[in-house]
């Protein structure tokens, strides 16, 4: 049975939380690429690697250029690799596992990411709580390609598609993320947008950014999966 939901799923504050840890990465890959210290650090909630890193570097007055931003994306992978408190100092979200394992028997479900992340990170983040097995990362939107969040639920699709043999209608495609910038990326799509607050976003402000459905927490199996597949969706699993 070909997947006809393609469920995208954001990182950090979605499906798990490492307090700290992104500023201290930042911190040593800025001293790696730039050779000094660090004395900005941008706002990243909702918003792509790319993104971030341009602001860093026009705080500090260090030129923009793709060969910096590489240096500097190359820095971050490497710090993160020599990182090994992630399991330790971080968790998977309540409920996460369930909802993902749940979808993942659903042979109408590809599950994937939509994150601001670099690719190989996303891999770090995720694989210390046994998440990254229910997802197909090869086919994910990855922060590197574009400042604008929309771009890469636009590149997760295309990559679907044609991993697939065949595009996934908008309203086939579900964004699951903590930030108005992840619902504001899959209204721009047609897609459908469900908010969780498990970050610094209220349910009230995902809803009022257009969410179709918003939670708490993903711990209501149920609920997420009814919000997540279309009505009249057989839930089947596979045998």
């Amino acid at each position: 049975m070909a997947p006809t939901t393609l469920v995208l799923w954001d990182i950090d504050l979605t499906l798990v939380e490492m307090p700290g840890l992104g500023r201290q990465w930042y911190e040593r890959a800025f001293i790696k690429a730039v050779g000094r210290e660090m004395l900005h650090y941008p706002s990243t909630a909702g918003r792509t690697e790319r993104a971030i890193s341009m602001e860093l570097l026009a705080a500090h007055g260090v030129d923009g250029s793709d060969a910096m931003l590489t240096g500097l994306f190359e820095a971050l992978i490497a710090t993160v690799a020599e990182d090994k408190s992630i399991a330790e100092r971080g968790r998977a979200l309540p409920g996460v596992k369930a909802a993902l394992t749940a979808l993942s028997t659903l042979p109408s479900v590809v599950q994937s990411l939509v994150t601001g992340n670099l690719p190989v990170i996303a891999g770090y983040k995720l694989a210390p709580f046994g998440l990254d097995v229910y997802l197909d990362m090869e086919i994910g939107g990855y922060g590197a390609m574009s400042a604008h969040r929309h771009d890469l639920v636009f590149d997760a699709m295309r990559n679907a598609a044609a991993k697939h043999g065949a595009p996934f209608a908008p309203t086939s495609v579900v964004v699951i993320g903590d930030t108005v910038h992840d619902v504001e990326a899959a209204l721009h799509h047609g897609a459908i947008a469900i908010g969780v607050a498990t970050g610094h976003t209220r349910e009230a402000d995902l809803r009022a950014a257009g969410a179709h459905a918003t939670f708490p927490d993903l711990s209501d199996t149920a609920a997420v999966l009814a919000a997540v597949l279309p009505a009249g969706t057989a839930h089947v699993p596979r045998t």
